[in-house]
């Protein structure tokens, strides 16, 4: 024990010259000012579990309003964590089961554990800047918000309402 008192840690002086290295995150070179401009048409829409219970709610067909809020063709796309999340709901969801089977749906394979589906939507989304995310859950969108680039499509006054998306691309104003 006194070894280690008679030697006390000598700090090094630092040179006010030297080039300090920092991290800096990197930021996609897809993204315009908070604009993405690898969006573009065919739109890949990421779908939540809530919208598709929002959307039978407002009877809404998902693909058709999808098209009619963005003027283009739109593939939505569904996790195997949302699958599994509206599997486990029940009997009660069994509509939403029957509309995320549909064969115009994408189905994406996860590779990751568990089935929290908002954590595999965000760790999507962060990765592939490619998508916009469809939720009515007020959580993810705030998760999804401060991820720069990434479109959210939701639901208000029976109709979807995209918010993000640049004016060039044909998105409605409300």
């Amino acid at each position: 024990k006194e070894k280690d008192r008679a030697k006390a840690p000598v700090k090094k002086k630092e040179d006010p010259s030297a080039i300090k290295e920092r991290e800096v995150p990197q930021h996609p070179s897809c993204l315009f000012f908070q604009y993405n401009t690898q969006l573009g048409p065919p739109y890949h829409i990421l779908v939540d579990t809530n919208f598709i219970n929002f959307s039978i709610k407002a009877k809404l067909d998902l693909v058709q309003s999808m098209m009619d809020c963005l003027y283009a063709k739109c593939i939505p796309c569904i996790t195997d964590c949302v699958m599994g999340e509206i599997e486990k709901l029940g009997q009660k969801y069994r509509v939403a089961l029957r509309i995320a089977k549909d064969p115009r749906f994408e189905r994406l394979p996860c590779m990751h554990k568990g089935t929290y589906a908002d954590d595999c939507l965000v760790q999507r989304v962060t990765q592939h800047k490619c998508y916009i995310v469809a939720t009515v859950d007020k959580e993810l969108k705030r998760r999804i918000r401060k991820i720069p680039g990434v479109p959210i499509m939701y639901i208000s006054r029976h109709r979807y309402n995209i918010e993000r998306m640049p004016d060039d691309y044909g998105a409605p104003r409300f």
